[in-house]
């Protein structure tokens, strides 16, 4: 799978010394053999480095919020847009500028991200009324990155589009402007700590997260009504070859793990909402190639039964309680 990796949003103050994507690093440090070169790469590195700091951030969500804050504390020059007033006085209220509109950010950016909840909202920015693209086939921005969850169809049509524009003012070699589809993992803790990481193949990621997610839950559900407790099987699970992230870094049973959704009556995290949205996204994929997927169908049905049941807003790891009725660990008296 395919993985652009970047220490998120905080970490891009990183960029001063340290450039990575893929696996291609240009390092400040960096000693050539080849004098000539080295000048090339250096006069090239501290322009990409200037090119980067005016960014515009779109989107100031429970992810967005801490992304774009992560940007503002690291000394970015940032705009910020949300359809949400009270999140963007968050940022007017620090000093931040903020944009009425998606086209108003892409005129004084140089950079645009965006994190928005769904393929509707990615297309309305871009190319709705007054949206990114609005100014036709010319564009400021050089670099747009959509860190959105979204079906592949609306990432390519929004390449295509992007593809047709020209830079309104060339920026070093580049004539035209560069669209990166860049989903993140690592959920609101990730954001606000700045150790998200950047990914391709979001949708099939999430895939594996949800069905995991459910198997260690079932099996703790099932191991509690035979008389096991959550903390038991933890360990057990942990020393063998059910270890997995869901277990040993985001455990589902309230009571066993510290500094998790689970521990805080599910409060933040990625929402069951999401990954219900995800899921559809992922079963839209699928049909699309032709391939069965039966273990995600599932699991999508189950998201779905809890948003509808009240629980959307919850993390995904409340399926534990709401979906299989596992209990809450306790502690001996």
């Amino acid at each position: 799978m395919a993985i652009f990796r970047a220490r998120a949003f905080k970490a891009l103050s990183e960029l001063k010394s340290n450039l990575s994507f893929s696996q291609i690093s240009m390092n400040q440090n960096r000693r050539c053999s080849s004098i000539p070169i080295q000048s090339q790469l250096e006069g090239y590195y501290y322009y990409f480095v200037d090119a980067l700091q005016r960014v515009g951030f779109i989107g100031l969500g429970n992810m967005g919020f801490h992304m774009a804050n992560n940007l503002v504390n690291a000394g970015f020059k940032v705009v910020v847009h949300d359809i949400n007033r009270n999140a963007t006085k968050k940022f007017s209220d620090k000093g931040v500028p903020t944009k009425e509109t998606p086209l108003e950010v892409a005129e004084s950016s140089d950079v645009i991200i965006t994190m928005l909840p769904s393929s509707s909202h990615v297309l309305d920015v871009y190319t709705g009324a007054n949206g990114l693209l609005h100014g036709e086939n010319l564009l400021r921005p050089w670099l747009l990155i959509d860190s959105s969850t979204v079906d592949p169809h609306t990432s390519r049509r929004l390449s295509e589009s992007i593809s047709k524009c020209v830079l309104k003012e060339k920026k070093g070699y580049a004539g035209i402007p560069v669209m990166l589809d860049a989903p993140v993992s690592g959920g609101v803790l990730g954001a606000e700590a700045g150790t998200l990481t950047f990914m391709a193949a979001k949708i099939c990621n999430n895939i594996a997260m949800a069905v995991s997610m459910l198997g260690v839950s079932e099996a703790f559900a099932l191991g509690q009504s035979l008389g096991i407790t959550a903390s038991t099987l933890t360990n057990i699970f942990n020393s063998s070859s059910a270890c997995c992230w869901s277990s040993d870094t985001y455990n589902p049973v309230p009571g066993v793990m510290d500094g998790v959704p689970s521990s805080r009556n599910y409060v933040g995290g990625f929402s069951s909402k999401l990954m219900a949205k995800d899921l559809e996204l992922a079963a839209v994929s699928a049909e699309e190639v032709g391939l069965k997927c039966p273990f995600s169908s599932q699991a999508r049905e189950i998201y779905a039964k809890l948003c509808e049941e009240g629980h959307e807003y919850e993390d995904f790891s409340c399926a534990f309680r709401h979906y299989y009725s596992g209990k809450d660990e306790r502690s001996p008296p």
